[in-house]
């Protein structure tokens, strides 16, 4: 089974031709024979929702620190809102899919993060976890039905805890548990840039060594460095390929995923 995971930044639920070009993007893929999970993140919306009832937002090196009261803005708008406007446009498109997040069926287990040195400080992450365990079974009983797993970043703890996860974090797991062929990321950017500052600068194709390198200069920091984080997860665990493609080129009219220019293409080793 050639499994490919797909995962967008919540950002690109903002707008609805890149909601639209997404998922045409998707139900392309699934023509042309490919088993899709998708999974999908939320910040901007989640983000909102903290702002419009005066709750803070907090981060630390890209990566939000979840309080129980963000928490709950999170079940209620990336389970509910988000993951019902994602499922909406798939179908539209043609792709059948039906929203979960990893609390259902205890698909994402994870364990409530400890206190984490990041940065040289001590951070409290609050309600984050980290995963130990994908369960396959429904997620496989869903793309053999035909369906399009979409998929919201909460996990369950062995006692019952809802916990946010990282939705990079995620689809690097799920991509593993699967054996997926693919990790696909679409961000608003062109792909993974040399200078941060420079579109021009995008790397068309670049090794985890290099991106090591990139993380030491600064080259990579904020959003981004979750995205590596998964990237590299992703191919030590087996996964062939990872690509970084900016998700609002999508559209009937663009090339599919897997053959459009730009992005970029990260391997374990590129000859």
């Amino acid at each position: 089974m050639d499994v490919i995971v797909v995962k967008a930044g919540g950002d690109l639920a903002t707008r609805g031709d890149w909601l639209a070009g997404v998922a045409s993007d998707v139900a392309g893929l699934r023509a042309g024979g490919a088993k899709v999970v998708f999974v999908h993140g939320g910040g901007p919306q989640l983000d909102a929702a903290l702002e419009a009832s005066g709750l803070p937002i907090t981060r630390v090196a890209g990566r939000r620190a979840t309080t129980p009261e963000v928490l709950a803005r999170a079940v209620e708008i990336w389970r509910g809102t988000l993951s019902v406007q994602w499922v909406r446009a798939f179908q539209a498109a043609g792709a059948p899919s039906i929203g979960l997040s990893g609390v259902d069926g205890a698909i994402l287990g994870a364990n409530r993060r400890p206190p984490t040195q990041i940065d040289g400080q001590l951070v409290d992450f609050g309600e984050v976890g980290d995963l130990h365990t994908v369960r396959t079974g429904p997620l496989v009983a869903l793309l053999e039905a035909g369906l399009v797993p979409v998929i919201s970043p909460l996990a369950v703890s062995d006692a019952g805890q809802v916990l946010n996860v990282n939705a990079d974090t995620v689809a690097a797991h799920v991509a593993i548990a699967l054996g997926a062929t693919r990790l696909v990321l679409l961000t608003r950017s062109p792909g993974i840039l040399r200078d941060p500052a420079d579109p021009t600068t995008t790397l068309r194709t670049t090794t985890l060594d290099e991106l090591a390198s990139l993380e030491r200069t600064g080259a990579i920091h904020s959003g981004m460095r979750p995205k590596i984080a998964a990237i590299r997860t992703a191919l030590e665990g087996g996964v062939s390929e990872a690509r970084v493609v900016d998700g609002r080129s999508g559209g009937p009219s663009a090339p599919a995923l897997l053959v459009r220019e730009g992005g970029t293409t990260v391997g374990l080793r590129i000859p």
